[in-house]
């Protein structure tokens, strides 16, 4: 719709006006089309955004109730107060661009169809009538005869006259079609003008708001960047406080704190029986507080005094009944049957019940003492620190650091390791140690230096192996693979393939024996078991590392294990690794004697003792149907028949 429509084609009514005509009537047909179009798409523009403006609007509502849970923290919901405000004003200018959007759009463009299209429609009718009216008037004048003088006259007027007055209409919608082209253009580029222009109020707002709003950005900015460090440093220690708790041996082990006057207190889970005629059991939550037993049966209910005043109570085991673990508490009033999971839990439960007795009866005499009028100077325990002194380190901690290179962790060389394998005989640190663990137990036992309770037998394996000693074994290829030992700054995946390497792979092991070859396996474990019997931890460690099997038997020497060898050469350290590492304690030779029967036989007490600890089976007989007791009484081994 470029060009104008000619008045003077107009007038002659040529094909090539007619040609003219249809094409702008169809351009006016397609041009209402994609007006009618746009005015739709608009609609759902605004349609759209005002349903947005409502969702953003329930939003920010849940975003102020959600600031209220930092309600005691100014900074937080002063920076929230403004965030939102400035949200709420985006808002309201969204809300002025949809409405600007509508008038701009759908109330100009429809003054299009509503005014111009409809007269546009109403002329082309006329005129289409005119004209047909024209054809047939051209028609009579053309079929009249020429002696029709009147008749001739009467059609030359008709014609004349139609002529004129479709001239007027051609003309007339002629000047409405090039009117509507004028007019079509001014009122499209308004239009888009007026949304162009509201767009960029829209957005000329918003700057204005957010610069306004910079400060506070910048504010929360540098506080965001606080309290991600703060954030980084707590999750740093939660994941530190996760691995130690993580590491702890998972044995049941009550949980013990010191007392301000030396004594233990406990707390745990432990089965009550009732004192109904049912005698049911119930699993209840105990603990020792302020010189009384205490339980609950579920987090919801307040706790619930057992014995006011564990003064007046005995605490003995309870053997008469058939539920293993049991203890009793008994008062002048009532006495408590009571269950713990394992012998160590009840052993430990008793023991701080009878503590917990003991320190009552000693502040009680303590507040009977005079008091001295003046004490210049604080009182101190013999145990405390003296000004100026280190704070005193765990017995265990204190051994396990005495034997050589001990002091550093084994596999990364971090100072003061405070984490140990027993069947390795090593020291660690604390990320070391939880790769250890990854490993499984058949791999590597690890335990606390200053948590866990240490057995003088395991301690003597710290002390008679060690780091310097395992890591000779362990890491006497490393220079030959090309391979360098982590750091403690090293990260922990790269630690993590270098005791995988190192231990499950065992690839710096030197003339380590091939375990799939039947003469492998046999070379490796005469060595382990030759070393058994001498007492050789080095060599046994060596052996193991080679590949030997800490199972396999000697069929020249009655099919015995590197265990039951142990037992006849007497090292009680030899017994306590191979018991670490994995040996079957009630594994019998040819005669049908395990290692308890030959250290019953030989008098080797210590491992009898050890070897009961370790679940070894008392009551099995040999070839001769005699037990271990027997064998000790028939050879008069009088401490170990008194076991």
């Amino acid at each position: 719709m470029d060009s104008f429509l000619d008045y003077e084609e107009c007038i002659q009514d040529s094909p090539a006006f007619r040609l003219t005509l249809d094409k702008c009537q169809t351009d006016v047909a397609e041009l209402q089309s994609q007006v009618e179009k746009v005015m739709k798409l608009c609609g759902k523009m605004v349609e759209s955004g005002q349903a947005y403006n409502t969702a953003n609007q329930h939003f920010l509502a849940g975003l102020a109730e959600f600031s209220t849970y930092h309600k005691r923290d100014s900074v937080i919901m002063n920076c929230m107060s403004q965030f939102i405000q400035g949200l709420q004003e985006m808002i309201n200018f969204h809300t002025v661009l949809f409405d600007q959007t509508q008038r701009a759009i759908n109330q100009q463009l429809s003054n299009l169809l509503t005014q111009f299209i409809p007269q546009l429609g109403e002329t082309r009718k006329e005129f289409v009538r005119i004209g047909e009216d024209l054809e047939t008037a051209a028609v009579k004048n053309a079929q009249v005869y020429r002696h029709k003088v009147t008749d001739a006259e009467r059609a030359s007027h008709l014609l004349l006259a139609t002529r004129k007055c479709h001239q007027h209409f051609a003309l007339d919608y002629c000047l409405q079609l090039n009117n509507f082209k004028a007019q079509q253009k001014l009122d499209i580029l308004n239009s888009v003008f007026s949304y162009f222009h509201a767009q960029y109020t829209f957005f000329h707002q918003g700057f204005d708001l957010l610069r306004d709003l910079e400060p506070t950005m910048k504010s929360m900015a540098a506080q965001l960047a606080q309290l991600s460090t703060e954030c980084t440093a707590k999750r740093k220690d939660l994941e530190n406080t996760h691995l130690l708790v993580q590491q702890r041996d998972a044995s049941g082990e009550p949980i013990l704190s010191s007392c301000p006057d030396g004594g233990e207190t406990i707390q745990g889970y432990l089965f009550k029986r009732s004192r109904r005629k049912n005698k049911t059991w119930k699993r209840c939550w105990f603990s020792i507080k302020d010189n009384q037993l205490v339980y609950t049966k579920s987090h919801k209910e307040e706790p619930v005094s057992l014995f006011d005043d564990l003064r007046l109570c005995a605490v003995k085991s309870l053997d008469s009944i058939d539920r293993r673990f049991s203890f009793e508490l008994v008062s002048v009033k009532k006495c408590c049957a009571l269950q713990a999971d394992s012998e160590e839990l009840k052993q430990a439960w008793i023991s701080a019940v009878q503590g917990s007795i003991d320190m009552a009866y000693r502040e009680r005499v303590e507040s009977q003492q005079p008091q001295p009028k003046e004490s210049p100077l604080p009182l101190q325990s013999p145990s405390d620190p003296q000004p100026g002194q280190p704070p005193q380190r765990p017995a265990a901690l204190v051994v396990a650091l005495q034997s050589p290179g001990n002091h550093r962790c084994c596999d990364c060389s971090e100072e003061e390791p405070r984490w140990a394998s027993v069947n390795l005989g090593i020291t660690m640190c604390i990320e070391c140690s939880g790769i250890h663990r990854s490993l499984g137990v058949h791999l590597s036992k690890v335990r606390s230096l200053t948590l866990d309770s240490w057995d003088p037998e395991q301690l003597k394996l710290l002390c008679g192996l060690g780091n310097d000693v395992i890591n000779g074994i362990y890491e006497s290829r490393c220079a030959a693979e090309g391979r360098v030992k982590p750091s403690a700054g090293s990260p922990r995946p790269e630690k993590e393939t270098w005791i995988k390497e190192k231990y499950v792979e065992k690839r710096f092991v030197k003339d380590a024996s091939s375990p799939e070859t039947q003469i492998g396996r046999e070379n490796a474990g005469r060595q382990l078991y030759q070393a058994a019997f001498q007492g050789d931890l080095v060599t046994m460690a060596s052996a193991l590392a080679q590949g030997a099997e800490v199972n396999w038997s000697h069929a020249e020497e009655e099919g015995r294990t590197a265990l039951i060898g142990s037992t006849f050469g007497g090292s009680l350290s030899a017994c306590e690794f191979l018991l670490q590492n994995g040996a079957n304690v009630n594994y019998r030779d040819q005669r049908g004697q395990g290692a308890l029967h030959t250290a019953a036989t030989w008098g080797h007490t210590g491992q009898v003792c050890l070897l009961l600890k370790k679940g070894a089976n008392q009551y099995a007989v040999d070839e001769r149907g005699q037990d271990p007791l027997a064998i000790a009484i028939e050879t008069a081994h009088a401490d170990i028949v008194t076991l």
